[in-house]
Parts: structure tokens; C-alpha cells; sequence
């Protein structure tokens, strides 16, 4: 007789496939932030992550492949987290005012910046990571904050001849150089006052480019 575990086990096994890759890329992220690429092996991250090395594999057949995966999944999540934008929304100001804020939290966060320092010093080795991983984050985030700017030109409230260069402008307005300096751990840390005046300014000077007509 076929009991009813043996019936229902099927259906969770995808469940718990996706429980156990997750389970490995918290292991691997934890080995990764810790060791950097070079110095991360599978047999730490299989500890890590509490799996035995064969199991790793089965995942993931090298450590390349696992890095990727990581770095891909946290930046197309990031994402697509950050520009959920309401394009019915009629204050545009207010709407780039909480991306902007929400931007920088984000970007300031010390795990943030320690995986852009991991990715810099991978690229050198396999070109490839970076590529995705901009294409996967910051490519990303200017085509939906890019599809928002189209919309408000057609409603009116901006005027914008290229979205796509005015979203990057924006994002860069936000940011003017902060990121950079925590890459280069220079400066102290940044102040909630800090993050709200360059969201501010950056507003205002996008608007002062390419707000509508008086």
C-alpha cells in the first residue's frame, strides 16, 4: 500500500530543492563577504551552508557558477525592490524623493558595498561577472526607472527628450559620489540629515532639466 507521504513527497520535493539552493547561497554569501572570491573554496561554503560538498555540486558544479548565481539573484531582487514606481502617481517630486531615499539606503548598506568590491576584484579573472552583474542591477534599475520617466512625459508632468539618460542622471544626482568614497572607506559614516539633503538637491536640480513648462 502507498502511504500518503509517499503520495505527497513529489509535490514538496521542489519545495525543499528550493529551501536547500537557498540554504546554500546564504552559506555561500556568508563565505564570500568573508573571504572575497579568491579566497572562498566550496569546501568552506558547503560548511557553511551545512550541505556536504557532494550536495554542493549538485547545485552548483564550481565556484564561478555559485558566484554568479549569488551576485545575479541580490541584484535582480534589489531591483525590482527599489523602482516599484506608480506611474499614476500624480506628485512625481514625491515619488523620486522615496526612490531616492530608499536608493541610498540601500547603497550604503556595508553588505551592499562589500559585494560591489567582491564583484570589482572577480572582474579582472571573469569579465563575464561583471557584466551580468550590472546588467542583472544597474541596467535594471534605469530601464524601470526609465519606463516611469516615459510615462510622465506622456502625462505631461516631465519633460524629457531620452529617459533612459535622464534616469541615470537621476540615480547619479542621488548618490553624486557617495558611493565612491564608501568603496574607498573614506569619510564617516553617512548621516539620515546627509542622505535627505542630497535627495533633495538631486531632485530639484532633475526638476530644474526637466520639469514641465511654467
Amino acid at each position: 500500500m502507498t502511504s500518503d507521504a509517499a503520495i505527497l513527497e513529489p509535490a514538496n520535493r521542489p519545495l525543499a530543492e528550493g529551501d536547500k539552493r537557498r540554504q546554500i547561497l546564504d552559506g555561500a554569501r556568508a563565505v564570500f563577504l568573508g573571504s572575497g572570491f579568491d579566497g572562498a573554496s566550496m569546501g568552506e561554503i558547503a560548511r557553511a551552508a551545512g550541505v556536504s560538498k557532494g550536495t554542493l555540486y549538485v547545485y552548483f558544479d564550481s565556484k564561478e557558477a555559485l558566484f554568479e548565481a549569488l551576485t545575479l539573484e541580490e541584484k535582480r531582487c534589489l531591483a525590482e525592490a527599489l523602482f516599484r514606481l506608480d506611474g499614476d502617481d500624480p506628485d512625481v517630486r514625491a515619488v523620486l524623493t522615496r526612490l531616492g531615499l530608499t536608493y541610498l539606503t540601500e547603497m550604503i548598506r556595508p553588505e551592499h558595498v562589500q559585494v560591489i568590491r567582491m564583484v570589482i576584484g572577480a572582474c579582472e579573472k571573469f569579465p563575464r561577472f561583471g557584466q551580468a552583474f550590472f546588467e542583472a542591477g544597474p541596467a535594471q534599475g534605469v530601464a524601470r526607472l526609465a519606463a516611469y520617466l516615459k510615462t510622465q512625459v506622456a502625462a505631461g508632468r516631465l519633460r524629457i527628450a531620452d529617459p533612459d539618460l535622464a534616469a541615470k542622471h537621476f540615480l547619479h544626482l542621488t548618490q553624486a559620489g557617495l558611493l565612491t568614497r564608501l568603496l574607498f572607506c573614506a569619510g564617516g559614516p553617512v548621516t539620515e540629515a546627509e542622505m535627505r539633503y542630497r535627495v533633495e538637491e538631486a531632485v530639484r536640480v532633475f526638476f530644474a532639466a526637466y520639469g514641465p513648462e511654467a
